[in-house]
């Protein structure tokens, strides 16, 4: 994966820098990571400081070439993940803040309903879907 990644950054006219390196081998360890997540692994990682905006410059160009997505899993900032990751959808639990998740094979129903009726093709890997998890829903 990253050897076509480096491929498409020179495609582009641009490299793989260390930079960058450091910041989707801090996307891949971390799975579902805020950018100040992914600013403080890098500042952690024995490598030289890193600028926060050069952490979210590799992010985005990280993820125009389709190496990694992000989520908005609240009105908070996002959550960035390997784009091989977007297998599921993510659940938002109002009542504890839990994060689950299930195969995104569940909201192919959603999917289509959204297509028949609105000719739409809805990506369900870029969302999450807030509501109560089993424990919280017992309690209300």
């Amino acid at each position: 994966m990253v050897q076509d990644i480096g491929a498409k950054l020179r495609a582009q006219g641009r490299r793989m820098t260390p930079q960058r390196q450091r910041v989707l081998d801090a996307v891949a360890s971390l799975a579902h990571a805020t950018p100040d997540d992914v600013v403080a692994a890098v500042a952690e990682d024995g490598g030289p400081p890193l600028a926060p905006s050069t952490v979210y410059r590799a992010l985005d160009a990280l993820e125009s070439l389709g190496a990694v997505g992000h989520t908005h899993l609240d009105h908070r900032a996002p959550t960035y993940h390997l784009a091989d990751h977007a297998d599921h959808v993510h659940l938002v639990c109002r009542g504890c803040g839990r994060v689950d998740q299930c195969n995104r094979e569940a909201a192919e129903e959603f999917v289509g309903n959204v297509l028949r009726s609105t000719g739409f093709v809805a990506d369900v890997t870029h969302m999450a879907i807030h509501g109560w998890c089993s424990e919280c829903a017992r309690q209300q």
